[in-house]
């Protein structure tokens, strides 16, 4: 009987054992090029993005129905509770039925060009939402990768944390070795135990940081469960290296940068494309001062029963119709004038995009030449730092150094490296920053991203060929407008000792 217990517990054990590392073995490893993916095929601004598009296009084609001509036709029947006729002429006055039928066609002839000044200006309405969505998407990319940096720079943390206090406690028990030889006194141990404390909560925030990282990372991209990333080594992740990325210009012409940002930056191009639509609006606005000509054809059939004497079963005639406004109370003044003041706000605020975007791109150029030039010196104050706790650990030992000096060496030691792990992160997001502020951030991931794993994604809700649409849309990393885009011819690396020149 307790054999057979037995048996049939090492049985549950079995099958529930694998179970029980479900979790474990299911965390999902991330690139920062599949959050990339994720993040674009998921986030509701990028959505909320592609409905504008969407609405534009729309907004096109019904710019576009104002150019042929209108059918439409009418019918209609009527009972009337009573029949009337005249009691001195006996003709009818109210038939007890009337069917009536019409077929009506309109055409426009001459509106000044009014309508095709419409579908011109939907049509840069379409071209600004795309270059809008652009924008988002890059903006989404840099919020990514941030948070993805992030999660590293914290992990980074923790392990200088745990050292930290590995390294303490390690102090702690030889202090407390020599207070029971009598080499030092209390105060040593004391000094050190306090340390250690300070260290373990420092361990504690270092730890409870690194898990906020990670739930930012998973509500920007939009991961649920557990998850792991990708990384080389323990310190660096693997997306990029300490190399930047940039364009066809020299790394001490900042102009050049600039100059590549005005042309690239998506922000530029969509109010570009809002100054050509408010001048547009000027011309639709005066348009309507001017007479229109139409024309028109009409056939009516009408039954009545009983049917008049003077009732004309069919008709057919057409018409030229001019309308010209003479007095409207200075609505059209007014309206010409909002439009000539909407043209000038457009203007000025293509002129003001562009001053920010020249000192975005000073702010990440020389934030780059910064970080850049202080990793080495960084660098090497780590190991001067590590090599100097060492030596005065070690006299601690042998009783030549006291523990003030261990704990100075070990505080140098840690912000050396915590330091380091802050430009090392800086430097990558630095790197970031100057894409963005190019706008060659979205086509710098769209290089690195396979064609299969693009095209691999949620069809939208739109059946047939909107739905294909909002596919092309969701995983476009071109700029749109190819007319507008510099043909560039790639990118290529820096060194660190030309960047830090």
């Amino acid at each position: 009987m307790l054999f057979r217990r037995f048996t049939i517990f090492a049985l549950i054990l079995f099958f529930v054992s694998p179970l029980c590392r479900t979790d474990a073995a299911s965390a999902q490893e991330y690139s920062l090029d599949d959050l990339y993916r994720l993040a674009i095929k998921q986030a509701d601004r990028v959505m909320i993005a592609e409905e504008d598009v969407y609405i534009a296009e729309r907004d096109k084609d019904r710019a576009l129905s104002a150019l042929f001509p209108r059918l439409t036709v009418l019918g209609e029947y009527r009972r009337y509770s009573s029949f009337e006729s005249s009691l001195s002429t006996g003709s009818v006055v109210q038939p007890e039925t009337t069917k009536f039928f019409s077929v009506r066609l309109d055409q426009s002839l001459y509106t000044s060009g009014r309508e095709l000044t419409a579908l011109r200006i939907q049509r840069n309405v379409i071209t600004r939402s795309r270059y809008d969505l652009y924008s988002i998407k890059e903006d989404l990319l840099q919020r990514v990768a941030v948070a993805y940096y992030d999660v590293f720079k914290a992990r980074r943390a923790v392990d200088i944390a745990e050292t930290n206090v590995a390294r303490l406690t390690k102090h702690r028990d030889a202090a407390r070795t020599r207070v029971r030889v009598g080499e030092v006194t209390k105060t040593a141990l004391l000094r050190a135990e306090a340390e250690l404390s300070g260290a373990a909560s420092d361990l504690t925030r270092a730890r409870n940081t690194h898990d906020l990282a990670r739930a930012v990372l998973a509500r920007i991209v939009g991961i649920s469960g557990d998850y792991s990333l990708q990384h080389d080594g323990k310190d660096m992740p693997q997306s990029q290296s300490l190399q930047p990325l940039v364009s066809e210009c020299a790394i001490t012409d900042v102009a050049c940068f600039k100059d590549r940002a005005e042309s690239q930056r998506s922000e530029i191009k969509s109010l570009e494309v809002q100054r050509k639509i408010a001048e547009d609006q000027v011309r639709f606005a005066r348009g309507a001062i001017w007479p229109t000509l139409s024309l028109e054809g009409v056939y009516q059939n009408r039954d009545d029963r009983p049917m008049p004497a003077s009732l004309v079963r069919e008709s057919t005639y057409g018409g030229v119709r001019m309308t010209l406004p003479i007095f409207e109370g200075g609505l059209r003044v007014a309206e010409v004038a909002s439009a000539q003041a909407r043209e000038r706000q457009a203007r000025l605020s293509l002129n003001d995009a562009k001053k920010s975007v020249r000192i975005d791109v000073e702010n990440a150029y020389l934030d780059l030449k910064t970080q850049g030039g202080i990793l080495k010196s960084l660098e090497d104050q780590v190991v001067f730092a590590r090599d100097n706790y060492s030596a005065i650990a070690k006299q601690f030992e042998f009783g030549l150094s006291n523990s003030i000096d261990v704990m100075d060496a070990n505080t140098l030691l840690v912000t050396a490296e915590r330091q380091l792990a802050d430009a090392q992160f800086n430097y990558q997001l630095s790197i970031l920053r100057l894409e963005r502020a190019t706008g060659a951030l979205l086509k710098t991931v769209s290089s690195r991203m396979p064609e299969a794993a693009m095209a691999a994604g949620s069809s939208g809700s739109r059946p047939g060929f909107f739905a294909w649409s909002r596919v092309k849309s969701l995983f476009s990393f071109t700029n749109p407008g190819a007319a507008d885009v510099p043909n560039g011819n790639g990118l290529r690396r820096v060194s660190e000792q030309d960047l830090a020149k």
